[in-house]
């Protein structure tokens, strides 16, 4: 269960301590990488969606086949939702750096052949991705403490996740939805309010929680999918109903933090 929930760290990756959004194609047997978190990385443009669209413009000018052969993917944007991003494979973006003037090139590419290597030893041994998550953190400057607690809490949302998918909510938007109202009920906060409070962009919230919080919203997550599986919500209004409830978290010591912060705030 673990190995399979620790696969959720393999969608960012990290280079020079900058995040990467990627995806795994497991039919392909390909790695997929945002383009505009490539540009931002090797150029440190202020508006990397601005510079890829100056640049697929000129590349398309050109008749380049690599833009033309750039697929879209969803992943997770700066606000918390899943949207249409252009993504690029390894030989893609091999060849897109060649348009990209930056002396952080040639490490770029050894870092991507790198990370198609990592990617066949993690195949032969899953607890290498579980290793390499807690690495890229400490690389970030995260304590081992907290970097235990956001894994687990990686496992708890994604029992809450397998939850929804069981009972037909639809990724994206309805996700959302209901993560917005679980984080209210413990914060009293939407996701992009809090993020707001905490003056965050492009951050990933959870990254950006303190231990206290991360028990809290895993308690909320944790209560939300127990109360699913035994009132087997039918309809997305169902699930809204469930996912306010977790607002009557237990009377246990969680519920106790849940009063400290809501002071704080």
């Amino acid at each position: 269960m673990l190995k399979e929930t620790y696969r959720t760290m393999k969608d960012i990756k990290i280079f020079e301590n900058k995040k990467i959004r990627s995806n795994w194609d497991a039919e392909k047997e390909k790695w997929y990488f945002a383009v505009v978190d490539i540009i931002e990385t090797l150029t440190e443009s202020n508006n990397p969606q601005v510079y890829w669209r100056v640049l697929k413009k000129r590349l398309l000018a050109e008749g380049n086949e690599t833009v033309t052969n750039c697929n879209a993917l969803k992943m997770e944007a700066p606000d918390g939702k899943m949207r249409l991003t252009d993504v690029a494979d390894t030989e893609q973006l091999f060849r897109l750096i060649q348009s990209i003037p930056s002396p952080k090139a040639e490490p770029f590419k050894q870092w991507l052949a790198k990370v198609g290597y990592e990617r066949i030893e993690e195949s032969q041994d899953p607890e290498k991705s579980i290793d390499r998550a807690m690495e890229s953190y400490l690389k970030l400057g995260y304590s081992s403490a907290w970097i235990n607690q956001r894994l687990k809490s990686i496992e708890v949302r994604k029992e809450l996740t397998d939850e929804w998918e069981n009972r037909g909510v639809v990724k994206g938007q309805e996700f959302a939805t209901l993560t917005d109202i679980i984080t209210q009920a413990w914060s009293g906060k939407t996701v992009g309010q809090y993020k707001n409070f905490k003056g965050l962009k492009k951050e990933n919230l959870r990254d950006n929680m303190t231990n206290l919080e991360l028990v809290l919203n895993m308690l909320a997550e944790a209560t939300t999918t127990e109360i699913s599986k035994e009132n087997n919500p039918k309809t997305f209004e169902d699930n809204k109903r469930i996912a306010k409830k977790a607002e009557r978290l237990p009377e246990i010591p969680g519920n106790r933090l849940k009063n400290k912060l809501a002071k704080r705030l």
